[in-house]
């Protein structure tokens, strides 16, 4: 499922650099299109929410830790993830996940991390 818009409630969640450089990729999209913000990183801005995937795997797991806590203390908004950690970061499905086990109801993985997540 390509992203292209969102609905009112709808949060883009998108793999970003620490440093918040939206140079391509989802974490362009974003910056472009759902309020991410250029220098920051993390966490939620406008409708999207972004997830540093570029300063290794334990911090992409502890990075999708965070946003599950905050999207459960969230359930008015619906989360929209994208593959992250599966483009310029280099990882897989398999390996990135397990990192969202547990989502609530309000989070859609992509389809991919969901077929995983069912095994």
């Amino acid at each position: 499922m390509r992203i292209t818009r969102l609905e009112p409630g709808e949060v883009f969640v998108f793999g970003s650099n620490a440093t918040g450089l939206h140079a391509a990729g989802a974490a362009a999209l974003a910056h472009e299109r759902f309020g991410a913000v250029w220098g920051q990183g993390h966490g939620l801005h406008g409708q999207s929410y972004a997830i540093d995937s570029m300063s290794g795997l334990a911090v992409l797991q502890h990075e999708v830790t965070g946003f599950v806590r905050f999207a459960a203390e969230h359930p008015e908004l619906r989360f929209l993830v994208t593959e992250i950690g599966c483009g310029i970061a280099g990882y897989t499905p398999i390996e990135v996940a397990p990192f969202f086990a547990g989502v609530g109801a309000n989070v859609v993985l992509p389809e991919r991390f969901a077929a995983e997540l069912d095994r």
